[in-house]
């Protein structure tokens, strides 16, 4: 058996993924990653043994269960156990419910819910002998949260924090934490998924002047946070989702108002002075 404990991670391939590979590497896991674009994630994979690792590619479709538990079942035999499960992998279409195709919207939960609700099914089977084991679902807070352009995206994510609830639920009394990480904006190619590149922009000035952090966060971020999630720091924190969005869900409107209002009690922005 392996010495080394062994992440199985999804969307293993770009941004909170790719981030989470290299940090869980340099916490001293082995990682078994998964994504359906091989040559980035080949990239990833290189990048995790430079920093040491022993990483097993495993590229393929996720909306494919057949390929999910064959994954699982490579993991387990190339490093026999897994230890933690990040459900990371996530697909969407920016489109309304009023246009949606059947097609989008089962592509969508697929990717976003079923696989990851089986993934945690096929690795908790792992990790019941041994009585220990983290399942780590990354969710949104898109969750609670919806802005009317994503409808399975948001229906997706608000079932995998049900499921969260669920799989702590069923797996606790075998040793077993299940939780979710839900990112707000986040700096990575999903969050800049839309059509038009002027409107991104507009889209993320907006958005930043929401944040009380005034920006988005880094993959890096949540690849810490998912890190220590799944250490015995968090030993006993399990069956809860875990907002991490620089204080923009709990806030209600934008900083541009409030210093028309209140001026002298917030300023404009000033960026920190470089190192």
């Amino acid at each position: 058996m392996n010495n080394r404990p062994v992440a199985f991670l999804t969307g293993a391939s770009r941004g909170i993924g790719a981030a989470t590979a290299r940090a869980l590497t340099q916490a001293g896991y082995d990682c078994a990653l998964l994504a359906d674009d091989a040559d980035p994630l080949a990239q990833v994979v290189e990048e995790c043994r430079q920093l040491g690792g022993a990483p097993l590619l495993l590229p393929g479709d996720l909306a494919d269960l057949d390929f999910c538990r064959e994954a699982v079942e490579q993991c387990d035999q190339h490093f026999g156990r897994i230890d933690l499960l990040v459900n990371n992998a996530a697909w969407r279409e920016i489109v309304t419910m009023k246009q949606i195709t059947s097609e989008s919207w089962e592509q969508t939960l697929r990717i976003c819910l079923t696989a990851p609700a089986f993934l945690a099914r096929w690795c908790a089977a792992r990790m019941e002998p041994v009585r220990r084991g983290v399942i780590v679902n990354v969710s949104s807070i898109q969750s609670r949260f919806p802005a009317g352009i994503s409808p399975a995206y948001v229906a997706a994510k608000g079932g995998l924090d049900a499921l969260t609830y669920e799989l702590a639920t069923l797996y606790g009394p075998s040793g077993i934490r299940v939780l979710s990480v839900n990112p707000g904006a986040i700096d990575t190619e999903l969050s800049r998924n839309y059509a038009d590149g002027n409107f991104d922009q507009r889209m993320r000035a907006h958005v930043e002047g929401m944040i009380p952090l005034q920006r988005f966060g880094t993959a890096d971020e949540i690849a810490g946070l998912l890190v220590l999630m799944a250490s015995d720091a968090a030993s006993y924190l399990t069956g809860t989702c875990i907002d991490v969005d620089g204080g923009w869900f709990h806030q209600s409107s934008p900083y541009s108002l409030k210093r028309q209002l209140f001026p002298r009690d917030f300023p404009p922005v000033v960026p920190p002075p470089s190192l």
